[in-house]
């Protein structure tokens, strides 16, 4: 653990908690793509089947608890209790684009070809892609709300201090994980327009446009 990890999970938490609140406050998830928090609830699944097989700390098992746990009540409320106010027009990403090729790549690149490996990997680069669906649907409706922005912020913010944890584990405990560090990456670079948009407009209290 370091300091980098320990902002990055808070900024995490903090990511899920303010989609979690946008939904139960307002009982609406319109703007929110179901398909991205049921590939994030695929991530976590997959990644933290451990929890069965070894334990590691109190906080590494209460956050893993809670990751699998928030994703599907969030599948829950976008699916079932709020499904009237769902926007499945304008979610429309081919959700199986991405899973179908990141399952392959996890069978062919992995550190280990044992299942748990497999599946943690894949969820390493599913995550990476994961919010691809949600940045499709804000390009296509136009717009993002406040809250939404607020969101995929502190979600992108989340990998980027990753990274920072990587280079300091790097470093001072000579580990390095060329797939977590490529995958996580790749996910920065998708969060990079959306960042500066979010800069220059959302924080001057302006909705973040885009074209449709």
């Amino acid at each position: 653990m370091n300091i980098f990890r320990l902002i990055g999970d808070m900024s995490h938490l903090l990511a899920i908690i303010i989609l979690l609140l946008k939904i139960w406050k307002t009982r609406s998830c319109a703007g929110i793509s179901g398909k991205s928090q049921v590939l994030f609830a695929l991530v976590f699944t997959t990644r933290y089947l451990d929890l069965f097989t070894s334990f590691i700390s109190f906080y590494n098992t209460i956050m893993k608890a809670f990751f699998i746990a928030s994703s599907y009540f969030t599948v829950f409320l976008i699916y079932y209790k709020f499904k009237a106010t769902y926007d499945s027009n304008h979610d429309t990403f081919r959700a199986e684009f991405l899973v179908v090729p990141v399952g392959g790549l996890s069978v062919l690149v992995n550190s280990e070809f044992t299942l748990l490996e497999i599946l943690w990997t894949f969820s390493i680069y599913l995550e990476s892609v994961a919010i691809l669906p949600q940045l499709f649907m804000v390009s296509k409706t136009g717009e993002a709300e406040s809250i939404t922005s607020h969101y995929l912020f502190a979600l992108g913010s989340y990998r980027f201090l990753y990274i920072l944890n990587w280079i300091y584990r790097y470093y001072f405990e000579g580990f390095f994980d060329l797939i977590a560090v490529v995958s996580g990456c790749v996910q920065t670079i998708l969060y990079c327009d959306f960042f500066y948009l979010y800069i220059t407009k959302v924080l001057r209290g302006k909705k973040i446009t885009l074209p449709a």
